[in-house]
């Protein structure tokens, strides 16, 4: 089972590891990461397997809202079945 994350967010040091931490601390594995910084605005996605998580997948998503909030980002986490439904023509 995975999950998309994204982040968004003024740049600043850190963002990649405090977010990764964040999965870490609760048994996600990220598999790809994409990121950029546009001017002073970074933007970051995220593949993650999230089925050997020890938080269920709400959980999960509000871990990543607080790590957001504590850090003046927005970080939104999308199951890849809802992702895949969204994509499909």
């Amino acid at each position: 089972m995975k999950a998309v994350i994204t982040v968004l967010g003024k740049d600043s040091v850190g963002i990649l590891s405090k977010v990764s931490t964040a999965c870490a601390e609760v048994g996600v594995n990220i598999i790809e990461v994409t990121q950029s910084v546009l001017q002073d605005m970074f933007a970051m996605i995220m593949l993650a397997e999230i089925g050997s998580a020890s938080v269920n997948f709400e959980e999960l998503s509000k871990k990543l809202d607080k790590v957001g909030e504590e850090n003046n980002l927005k970080i939104h986490v999308m199951h890849e079945d809802i992702f895949n439904s969204m994509h499909k023509i």
